[in-house]
């Protein structure tokens, strides 16, 4: 019976091929696009959830006044974390620093590639919940040691084990392999990320500790990971003068205020304008599904007008049929409806079932 279903198929596809190709082809199309673009919509609204904490992950940034404009900066001063664990420890499970997010030069020997990578401190990997392929995510304890990911190990060790193998970072700074982490997802914030050096490679490695004003220069992005029983906007809202306390006289005048950013909008909604945020991405988002669905609901109103098109010879053919005495199927006998469904004659195989018992 299936043979056949293929049979009379093809010969309608043969019969009528224009009219075939273009409801074919319009509604695949239509599909295929649709399809396309679910499929990218989903991967900008999964942006992140690869993160076990994603929903506890925030970034601290903060609101500066320069020349009567309210401007959104992602960096801060470097002192402010330690501020943070000291005034509202209770509120967060982990503060970490992060500093130098970009491109360095990694060396091993005569090897020297470009990786994007930065410093950390020593919660980082637990916060982001690195996968661990060797060694351990306390690793950044170690003042002198780094993290790979394994994309980064296998440039430059191969099959070999990079555990306690040394790397020189931009020509300056010789790091210790303490383990080798899987790569991040596409569809991260850290997706391009092939090493973390601890923070305290990077202080040491410029003297910050000399530094006369550390809380003037933002050269820090601060990252927090809340308690559990802590709520981000309340917090938020506690944090938001501890900068504007801590600065001179002339920096307070710039009125720095202080706030969380949830990692569910770091992709998403990460443009501000006078403070405030202001969207991003998710205005490309609505744009591409309101197009998709559009394009499907074309394809399905052109697939259904030609079909319709077509109504008018499909209906003299079941007139003729009906006037020679055809009925449906919910009219014949029991009987009768299984002689209709044997194989050889169910698509006018013989002239009884053509004439006397074909089904609508």
């Amino acid at each position: 019976m299936i043979k056949n279903y293929l049979k009379t198929a093809w010969r309608n596809l043969i019969k009528n091929k224009v009219h075939s190709f273009i409801n074919i082809v319009g509604l695949s199309v239509g599909m295929a696009v649709a399809i396309l673009i679910g499929l990218w919509i989903w991967d900008e609204l999964s942006f992140d959830k690869s993160f076990q904490n994603y929903d506890h992950i925030a970034q601290v940034k903060q609101n500066v006044t320069n020349n009567g404009e309210v401007q959104t900066w992602e960096q801060v001063p470097y002192p402010l974390a330690a501020e943070l664990r000291k005034s509202y420890g209770n509120d967060f499970k982990y503060v970490v620093l992060a500093v130098g997010m970009g491109d360095h030069l990694l060396a091993l020997d005569n090897k020297k590639l470009t990786r994007t990578g930065g410093f950390m401190e020593a919660p980082g990997p637990e916060m982001l919940t690195l996968n661990m392929l060797k060694g351990n995510k306390s690793g950044l304890k170690d003042p002198t040691s780094i993290l790979i990911s394994a994309a980064t190990a296998k440039a430059y060790f191969g099959d070999a084990d990079p555990i306690d193998k040394t790397l020189k970072i931009d020509n300056q700074i010789v790091a210790k392999v303490a383990g080798v982490y899987s790569d991040m997802p596409r569809n991260s914030t850290f997706a391009d990320l092939g090493f973390i050096g601890s923070w305290e490679m990077f202080y040491n490695a410029n003297d910050l500790k000399s530094m006369n004003e550390p809380w003037r220069p933002n050269f820090c992005t601060l990252f927090v990971q809340m308690a559990d029983n802590a709520n981000m906007a309340a917090v938020s809202l506690k944090i938001r003068d501890l900068k504007l306390h801590k600065v001179s006289a002339m920096l307070a005048k710039k009125k720095p205020a202080l706030f969380l950013q949830p990692m569910n909008r770091w992709h998403l909604y990460d443009e501000f304008k006078d403070g405030k945020n202001t969207g991003g991405r998710i205005q490309y988002v609505w744009m591409f599904g309101i197009i998709g669905v559009f394009v499907l609901l074309l394809a399905c109103i052109n697939f259904m007008n030609l079909s319709t098109a077509r109504s008018e010879k499909r209906a003299k053919e079941v007139g003729i049929r009906k006037a020679i005495g055809s009925l449906r199927a919910a009219d014949l006998p029991v009987l009768q409806r299984i002689a209709v469904m044997c194989g050889p004659c169910f698509f006018g195989g013989c002239a009884i079932c053509t004439i006397k018992l074909t089904i609508f």
